[in-house]
């Protein structure tokens, strides 16, 4: 029975280590352009969604104003649509070299209006780490975050406003804005 235990120990000890040994290879992929390491996929998936099961808002409604899915747009176009695509417009060259490739949120099969926005308000608030999706907490509010995520809910039926607002090119850069340190004040030993 003792060299059974010291046996199972072992065993125990060896998958760790062999682990440690695969990483240190150099062998486990970690570009992009890679395929995923062993049960990666597995291991992130079920965490994220134990996470998401536990911590993501239960409460807010999918419906919403036109006003809400408007400020929703801003925050998209301007946060969002770099990576997750724009209806109408191919993958742009950052979404193509993330590694998984980011969801296009505006093609039939990668919409997220079957998710709980609350669901979708957690991604965007938190982020999800080995994905490329940063967390906005720090330059979002709460509100911008929930806009965006209503829009996302109803990404299938949006007004015609929202969806023209949506698509509409975009304008020339906003006005640099002025420095916020004092001009320097002339030396008067300098002549």
């Amino acid at each position: 029975m003792g060299k059974f235990i010291v046996g199972v120990i072992i065993g125990f000890l060896l998958v760790p280590a062999g682990f440690y040994l695969y990483v240190r290879s150099g062998r486990a992929p970690v570009a992009t352009s890679a395929p995923p390491m062993p049960f990666e996929e597995f291991f992130a998936n079920t965490a994220l969604h134990a996470t998401l099961s536990r911590e993501a808002p239960k409460t807010r409604t999918t419906k919403a104003s036109d006003g809400e899915l408007l400020a929703g747009v801003e925050v998209y176009r301007h946060h969002c649509g770099g990576c997750h695509g724009l209806p109408g417009k191919p993958m742009s060259g950052i979404a193509k070299g993330e590694f998984p490739p980011p969801p296009q949120l505006f093609e039939p099969d990668h919409m997220v209006t079957d998710d709980p926005t609350g669901v979708t308000y957690w991604k965007v608030k938190h982020g999800i780490r080995l994905t490329g999706m940063p967390g906005f907490q720090a330059s979002l509010t709460d509100e911008q975050i929930w806009n965006v995520s209503l829009l996302l809910a109803n990404a299938d039926k949006m007004p015609p406003d929202v969806s023209q607002a949506l698509t509409a090119p975009f304008g020339p850069p906003p006005p640099a804005a002025p420095p916020t340190h004092p001009a320097a004040k002339p030396n008067p030993r300098r002549k």
